[in-house]
């Protein structure tokens, strides 16, 4: 072959060498895309299994998609796979260091997970690029809140100096003037929240103070008043219940937990306190059912845990190549819980790679049986 047509071929071969890697990389891009789209919905829905389960699919195909690697965090802390979640939070920052939810995301997690003296580093990194912005100062108040809570006192109010109507701040500071045991300042910076901004949830801390406090009347109207501006905070609902069964009202307490129920079934607690009004009432029977069902969902609640766990385990193993490593777990999970479908999903996924055809349409039968959202990869639509 002529030298010249030789370089031809060649030149040839490296443009469609790239033009085959960019079209992959397109392709995983809309794929990503296309999943990240459908947890989102599905979150909408409140089938948070589905959607966990496509936003690691999604950060798989793209893992330097900010936004996706902050919904996945959410979605990871979500369950208690808090380890799973800094990693999600960190590469997000990562590739986005300005992105203010995904810091604020980070911090709290790192606190949650026992790593409180890196939340504050970040916190102070994040704040010395800006430090006349209130909002940086409220993300430093929430990293020293399990910390020191004298400084996390002085930064909430450092925020409110520069906001005065940064309700966060003010929420967040009475919540540590609570746990100082202030509740005379706890309570008049709520009263403040409440005036500047009536948001249910400022509404609810101050009636589980006045509860604490013995104050029932006031619990009671407070947490009325958290009901009525947000109808579906179904822990206001319990805990209305819950102080109106102080009260001995036997059938306003069965009322507001009965609502608490419609909107949460899986609440243990409003399950056991609902059968203690039903004993009071004299309604032995649905009394049984409330206790037996609250420990259904005790030891559901225990097994899904580890099952959730195991499989972001697993998951992460996944994504980095370990396929035998992902493997085993996700067959702890299933055998932890075999109805968490999550698990039988990531099975198929890793049984796919791993070659076993067979085994793997098995397992995404079995997570599509027990939810129908959580279809295989290769059944999905292409997105248009």
């Amino acid at each position: 072959m002529p030298a010249r047509r030789r370089r031809l071929a060649i030149v040839t071969l490296v443009l469609f060498a790239a033009y085959a890697t960019a079209s992959r990389a397109q392709d995983a891009a809309a794929r990503a895309k296309d999943a990240y789209a459908r947890a989102i919905e599905l979150e909408s829905r409140g089938n948070s299994p589905a959607a966990l389960s496509l936003l690691w699919e999604a950060a798989g195909l793209a893992p330097r998609d900010p936004d996706i690697q902050n919904r996945l965090g959410e979605a990871l802390d979500r369950m208690g796979a808090l380890d799973a979640a800094v990693d999600a939070y960190r590469q997000a920052v990562s590739e986005r260091p300005d992105f203010r939810k995904a810091v604020n995301n980070l911090v709290l997690t790192l606190v949650k997970s026992g790593k409180g003296p890196e939340a504050v580093e970040r916190a102070r990194a994040f704040l010395a690029q800006a430090p006349d912005d209130a909002d940086r100062h409220f993300t430093l108040g929430l990293a020293q809140s399990e910390q020191d809570i004298g400084q996390a006192i002085a930064s909430f109010r450092r925020a409110l100096e520069l906001d005065p109507r940064h309700s966060l701040a003010r929420y967040n500071l009475a919540l540590v003037l609570k746990r100082a045991d202030r509740m005379p300042e706890a309570v008049a910076t709520l009263q403040r929240a409440i005036e500047i901004e009536p948001r249910a949830e400022a509404y609810y801390t101050l009636g589980v103070i006045y509860w604490q406090q013995g104050d029932l009347d006031r619990a009671a109207r407070a947490l009325a008043a958290a009901v009525a501006a947000k109808a579906e905070y179904a822990d206001a609902h319990y805990t209305l219940g819950a102080v109106l069964a102080a009260r001995r009202d036997w059938a306003g307490a069965a009322v507001s937990l009965r609502r608490a129920l419609a909107l949460r079934p899986d609440l243990t607690g409003a399950h056991d306190t609902l059968a203690r009004v039903l004993q009071r009432s004299g309604d032995d029977a649905g009394a049984r059912a409330h206790f037996a069902e609250a420990e259904r969902l005790r030891r559901r609640a225990q097994l899904e845990q580890e099952a959730s766990v195991l499989t972001a385990l697993g998951t992460q193993k996944l994504e980095t190549g370990d396929l035998t490593g992902a493997l085993d777990q996700f067959r702890r999970a299933t055998a932890a819980l075999e109805a968490y479908a999550p698990a039988h999903y990531q099975m198929g996924r890793a049984l796919e790679r791993l070659g076993q055809t067979a085994a793997s349409r098995a397992a995404f039968a079995r997570a599509a049986e027990l939810n129908p959202n959580l279809v295989s990869p290769r059944d999905t639509p292409s997105p248009k």
